[in-house]
């Protein structure tokens, strides 16, 4: 699998990540996660600086990140080549890890919640409390899942 590059200029801050966690946000909640932006780039490079987490996942039987905002590479205190090979289990501390599965088989069926909750820890083992995240699954258009992303 090739890895995305860190969102810039260069890479019209992965449009095309951002147009499936966008459309996808949309088509489960009815509202667009950020609105007003004249083009798909300027979309993706707002969600990129936005101040609040914007983090996504694959489908891998483990997952991994394969997008994360400015805010959450700061928050999770990696770099951007760190976090597109962290699997995603790792943003949760061990004795919480079957809460965070059972939290993701929730938003697989019932295609996403509000009200998440909990802790998580950072590369440097910082441990950080997340409340009021939404989580939802990920669909491309032909309606193919493409995994998970979280807002908070």
């Amino acid at each position: 699998m090739v890895k995305a590059e860190q969102p810039s200029i260069e890479n019209a801050f992965n449009v095309a990540q951002v147009r499936l966690i966008n459309n996808s946000y949309t088509r489960v909640l009815g509202e667009a996660l950020l609105f007003g932006y004249q083009n798909e780039r300027a979309l993706a490079e707002a969600l990129f600086e936005a101040p609040f987490v914007v983090i996504s996942h694959d489908v891998a039987s483990d997952p991994v990140f394969n997008y994360g905002n400015q805010m959450a590479l700061s928050l999770f205190e990696v770099t951007w080549a760190e976090l597109v090979s962290l699997p995603s289990r790792f943003s949760a501390e061990s004795v919480v890890q079957e809460e965070r599965s059972d939290l993701l088989e929730r938003v697989k069926k019932d295609g996403f919640i509000a009200d998440y909750h909990g802790i998580r820890v950072s590369k440097t083992g910082r441990r950080f409390h997340i409340d009021r995240a939404v989580v939802w699954n990920l669909f491309d258009d032909l309606g193919a899942y493409q995994g998970q992303a979280a807002c908070f």
